[in-house]
């Protein structure tokens, strides 16, 4: 975790400062590449961390709590950056030529400074603050033999069940509705509601809120309905409610761009929806790590890192499919390339709602399915915990 500090932020800063001159060709390797090495980087830190959590947690509700409020902060310091973009960055870069400063590509370089500076130091406080934590860890257990088969066989028995299955295709679902969400974000703002770089920086704000209703909600969720039960709820109340101003507009039922109330339609639609989504994730991240103790009492090895590094991989993997749904989206809706807000016409919006609503709901529902499957109850983790203490 402290080793991947200065790479993750120096990486990152890099993307943001890219060298002048270069042609289109050397700028493309150039991205390609650092954006590779960036997430090898992020993937030192996230995976140890996160497979920390089973350890610093071990009870059914107490993981809850403590993913909720890992979640609470990555949302919450991880929006930070983003309303400084919106609320200072990006109107400083404001010219005559450029009125939106979101649009001036010079203002990404301060971006990416600051960005990573934050990265550096929320690593070094993430790991120094379980630093103390080392000597409760469990011991590592020795390693099988050295040959790779002997290491794949070992993952394979690890992951081999019907519950990390159902998580595993969960995520896929999740990563793919990620990137469909993040990567159309921006034109639903700019274009389709039509809010100012401020705005937008209030509407990122609400996570704030967002975060501590996801943070909170979680803990109660597991103790009323139970994890699984409550994923699913929680997850349908998310994505019905994701779409819900979209689909008003496209209804003719909200008023016209401009009129303040549309601005808090959406602001108060994305705070509880967020809230739902951060619950959502931090009952499923608690699902994976009540699996730790399950596989445990099955192969007699604890494997939370070939978990969380599953995970993680999928995650990566998958996400760029998110991306190109959306793409495909805007080619649906024969989104015009280059255009500023004021040059899209009310047929190419209309053909944007239209085709991201159904896109979204169907990725959801995958997701939702998936996690139905999952069946390890709060009874069967605490006989887990049981089995392997009598073994101790």
């Amino acid at each position: 975790m402290y080793a991947s500090a200065l790479p993750v932020a120096a990486t990152y800063f890099l993307i943001w400062d890219p060298p002048a001159g270069w042609s289109q060709s050397a700028l493309f390797f150039y991205l390609l590449g650092l954006a590779i090495f960036v997430r090898v980087s992020i993937s030192l830190y996230e995976i140890p961390s996160t497979a920390l959590g089973p350890e610093l947690a071990k009870s059914y509700d107490d993981r809850s709590a403590l993913f909720g409020w890992r979640l609470f902060f990555a949302w919450v310091i991880g929006s930070i950056m983003s309303v400084a973009n919106f609320s200072l960055i990006f109107p400083a870069f404001a010219t005559a030529a450029i009125p939106n400063g979101q649009f001036n590509r010079d203002a990404y370089e301060l971006y990416g400074l600051i960005a990573s500076v934050l990265i550096f130091i929320a690593i070094l406080v993430s790991a120094a603050g379980t630093h103390n934590r080392i000597p409760q860890l469990r011991t590592a257990q020795p390693r099988p033999a050295g040959r790779p088969r002997a290491i794949f066989r070992q993952i394979f028995a690890t992951i081999a069940n019907r519950d990390f299955a159902a998580l595993f295709v969960a995520a896929i679902f999740g990563a793919i509705a990620t990137g469909i969400s993040a990567s159309l974000s921006f034109y639903f703002s700019a274009y389709f509601w039509g809010f100012s770089s401020q705005q937008i920086g209030l509407i990122t704000m609400s996570v704030f809120a967002s975060a501590a209703i996801g943070g909170g909600l979680a803990p109660t969720v597991t103790r009323r309905l139970g994890k699984q039960r409550g994923a699913m709820v929680i997850g349908i109340l998310a994505g019905l409610a994701l779409p819900l101003p979209i689909i008003a507009r496209l209804l003719g039922l909200l008023p016209a761009n401009g009129d303040p109330a549309i601005f808090w339609i959406v602001f108060i639609v994305t705070m509880v929806d967020v809230g739902l989504i951060i619950c959502f994730q931090a009952l499923t991240a608690s699902m994976l790590a009540d699996l730790v103790e399950q596989a445990e009492v099955r192969t007699g090895q604890r494997s939370e890192g070939i978990f969380f590094a599953a995970n993680t991989f999928i995650r990566k993997a998958v996400q760029g499919l998110g991306v190109m749904a959306a793409s495909l989206v805007l080619t649906l809706a024969e989104f015009p390339k280059g255009a500023t807000p004021d040059q899209v016409g009310p047929d190419s919006l209309f053909r944007l709602g239209a085709t991201y609503v159904p896109a979204i709901w169907l990725v959801w529902a995958g997701m939702i399915l998936a996690v139905s499957r999952y069946r390890l109850s709060r009874a069967d983790h605490e006989a887990n915990l049981k089995t392997l203490n009598e073994r101790a």
